[in-house]
């Protein structure tokens, strides 16, 4: 599906530019120019599809499911699509907005936002080949749940007055009249031109305040992409201490990864003696709680709810490293 952005970057940056493929900055430009374009296309697309349906169809019945007696369904569904979608961090924002928009509970959304960037089917399939098919399951189970209890735990603090203004505004309009109604509540009947003249207005609203960090935050990815001291890390983090654990976490923060391509970095890691739980926290913060992403959070989100979700991440990595260090042994 993402192949073309892959081969698009390949082409400018190699052929265009003239850059080594065996060269850091090669592979740091090529990693620019993939994401900025592949997060750009799904914002605009993203945010236009949401709005088309939003102003096409009655969604209340959707909204209600997810928001009513079934709550705690709609937390499964978010944390299981997350899962199921191949986005990186910062691509699932687009959806995170999208959510948003259609009146989505601010506690799924953020189920899938949390999920999305921690599994992947290549990165399954490659947990299987590397640690066997147990240790994935496990590995799975648990992300899913960190997922939901994240999404709980968000709803529960009612984490929706802490988005930025935008956003809530996006949040409030479509929980409280999920559709254009007339005054009987009925949906009213717009045109297509109609219909794609206010997605269009949305798509460039949005698209407008988020462009420039989409660059800041990939560029700082860039910057940093192919950088993981994996040697450092398991000399000095390989005895299994339990304040290893959270140490990698905050070792991984100023790295940027996707699931698929942080991988690789796990075995490697673990080849070298680093404790398989303590990798895994490690690849996990890389993933999910990187500098880049925050920086494209923060557009959605004010710095409360970006705090308060930055320590869940990192209590949660920290949890699941010390698991699976201690449990390890008997999977």
């Amino acid at each position: 599906m993402f192949q073309i952005f892959t081969d698009f970057a390949a082409w400018l940056t190699y052929s265009i530019f003239g850059l080594s493929t065996d060269s850091k900055l090669g592979d740091a430009v090529h990693f620019f120019i993939e994401d900025v374009s592949k997060i750009y296309v799904l914002l605009i697309i993203m945010i236009y599809v949401i709005a088309l349906l939003r102003a096409s169809l009655n969604i209340e019945a959707v909204r209600d499911y997810l928001a009513g007696k079934h709550r705690g369904v709609g937390y499964v569904m978010g944390s299981a699509f997350g899962a199921i979608t191949p986005f990186c961090s910062c691509s699932s924002i687009p959806i995170f907005l999208g959510f948003t928009s259609a009146g989505i509970p601010v506690g799924i959304t953020m189920a899938f936002l949390i999920t999305s960037p921690l599994i992947n089917e290549v990165a399954v399939l490659l947990l299987v080949s590397l640690l066997g098919w147990k240790f994935t399951i496990l590995y799975i189970v648990i992300g899913v749940s960190v997922g939901i209890l994240g999404g709980l735990f968000l709803d529960m603090i009612k984490a929706e007055r802490w988005l930025q203004s935008f956003a809530a505004d996006a949040l409030k309009r479509a929980q409280t009249s999920a559709g254009t109604t007339n005054s009987s509540g009925h949906n009213v009947t717009l045109t297509f031109t109609d219909r794609h003249k206010f997605a269009i207005t949305e798509s460039k609203e949005i698209f407008a305040r988020v462009w420039i960090w989409v660059i800041i935050g990939v560029g700082i990815g860039a910057a940093l992409h192919g950088f993981v001291p994996e040697g450092w890390i398991s000399a000095n983090l390989g005895e299994g201490q339990w304040w290893s654990v959270p140490t990698a976490v905050l070792l991984g923060i100023p790295l940027y990864s996707n699931a698929t391509g942080v991988i690789p970095v796990m075995e490697s890691l673990i080849i070298n003696g680093l404790p398989v739980g303590t990798a895994l926290a490690f690849c996990m913060s890389t993933v999910a709680a990187s500098f880049p992403e925050f920086i494209l959070l923060k557009q959605v989100m004010q710095w409360k709810l970006l705090a308060i979700l930055f320590v869940l991440l990192l209590v949660s990595f920290t949890i699941v490293g010390w698991i699976f260090n201690a449990f390890l042994p008997y999977i």
